[in-house]
């Protein structure tokens, strides 16, 4: 049986899908420093994270999705939560990753606009209905998921991968202030290889992150062995000299 904690949730943003606001051109892409070595090379684990997301011989496929993607949830929430001051209205009025805008889409289906605060809240709010409503992530021994449970867990993820494309994006720079890039690193890296085994978001969503992508799911390169202390040359041996 699993058992959930989930966090409380922090004041957050809003953003939604790929378009351009009133006509307008998204700004150019700026310098990305997200991805340069200095940053990337940081990370709370080094080992392989493909481990980690192989669903378990014993384990049941719907359980297992459910217990990842609320941790999931739990973890890119508070993760969200320590930059929320820094992510206003004012300075993130759209919901921006790169080139991309995400606008909201309520439950019929209505586009709206809304500032990065917004979004991040309407994000976090459906995920923590979705993830503690017994009828879809039920935690009771011999209850059922619904039919529709994969095409939600999809949905929840795609939407926590904006959220984290928008901490790259817009934020990096109070994250690394925070020493925090390297918990973001490690945090972003597990959830992309979890969604790439169970094929959980379209990789045309995701391309907007692919070179960042692609560097923290490699396995980190092990440090070189040390070079061995070169062995003494005969003139700096002591000689002792006989009179």
């Amino acid at each position: 049986m699993r058992s959930f904690s989930t966090l409380s949730l922090f004041p957050l943003c809003c953003r939604k899908s790929k378009t351009k606001p009133n006509g307008k051109k998204p700004p150019a892409e700026e310098k990305k420093q997200y991805v340069e070595p200095e940053f990337t090379k940081i990370r709370v684990v080094d080992f392989d994270l493909k481990e980690l997301v192989v669903l378990p011989r014993e384990i049941d496929l719907n359980e297992w999705l459910a217990s990842n993607t609320t941790t999931f949830f739990n973890l890119i929430n508070l993760q969200y939560s320590t930059i929320s001051e820094f992510c206003t209205g004012e300075t993130c009025q759209a919901m921006t990753a790169c080139s991309t805008i995400y606008y909201w889409y309520d439950e019929r289906g209505k586009k709206t606009k809304c500032t990065a605060p917004q979004y991040v809240d309407f994000v976090m709010s459906l995920c923590q209905k979705l993830v503690t409503d017994e009828e879809i992530f039920p935690t009771k021994y011999g209850k059922e998921f619904p039919n529709s449970f994969e095409s939600l867990v999809k949905k929840i993820c795609r939407y926590l991968f904006h959220v984290l494309a928008h901490l790259y994006w817009a934020h990096f720079k109070e994250t690394v202030a925070l020493d925090l890039h390297g918990h973001l690193n490690t945090l972003y890296a597990h959830f992309i290889v979890f969604v790439r085994e169970f094929n959980l978001i379209d990789p045309k969503e995701t391309c907007i992150m692919d070179d960042l992508s692609e560097i923290l799911c490699s396995p980190v390169p092990a440090p070189a062995p040390s070079a061995p202390a070169p062995a003494p040359s005969p003139s700096s041996q002591n000689h002792v000299t006989e009179r």
